[in-house]
């Protein structure tokens, strides 16, 4: 995955998403995606809070820190405005920073703070074209619905399978071909 910015601090590890949008901004926590309307055209994009659930989950299995000390943090720059209620962790411009300065509660100390940060110094990949090309080619391929995809658990084939039973009957979903030893799910 790529992320944007992490704060590591005594207080939690922030996650900052940053969005460069003008126009108005519509979406709610819930929605799976949220839409920009610029003068009389409308475009529809990830939620992102919703993408950094995503960060906040490789950074927990790589830290192996209590997912309740990960916060996610959202901020638009560009001109944007909401034209929607939107939650305390999403913000604008420099609007992250009131965020993060609202926790005064300490759950990690020094010492854990400059592990944290030495392994994520010594397991980041460097910031290069290729990385970035190999990391465009990983997002279109999940889009891809016909793309073979890699169980992020136990490293074999995800098959899509369909629900048998229950109000879910007849959805697809991913399922990993070591079923029933790893039960690795993931929405199409």
């Amino acid at each position: 995955t790529q992320i944007d910015h992490v704060f590591l601090s005594p207080y939690g590890i922030f996650v900052l998403e940053t969005k460069n949008m003008s126009g108005w901004i519509f979406g709610s926590e819930k929605q799976a995606q949220w839409t920009q309307k610029l003068y009389k055209r409308s475009f529809k994009f990830q939620n992102p809070l919703r993408q950094n659930y995503k960060h906040l989950k490789a950074l927990e299995a790589t830290l192996g820190v209590n997912p309740e000390h990960l916060h996610s943090v959202i901020t638009f720059v560009g001109g944007s405005t909401f034209k929607t209620e939107v939650p305390a962790n999403v913000t604008q411009g420099i609007g992250f920073i009131r965020y993060i300065k609202s926790f005064h509660q300490p759950v990690f100390s020094e010492a854990e703070v400059g592990a944290m940060l030495h392994a994520l110094q010594t397991g980041r990949r460097a910031p290069t074209l290729a990385t970035h090309r190999e990391h465009v080619q990983n997002l279109k391929r999940r889009s891809d619905p016909t793309a073979e995809r890699q169980c992020p658990k136990c490293g074999s084939a995800l098959l899509i399978r369909t629900v048998k039973t229950g109000p879910k009957s007849g959805q697809q979903f991913w399922g990993c071909s070591a079923f029933p030893k790893c039960r690795t799910m993931q929405s199409l």
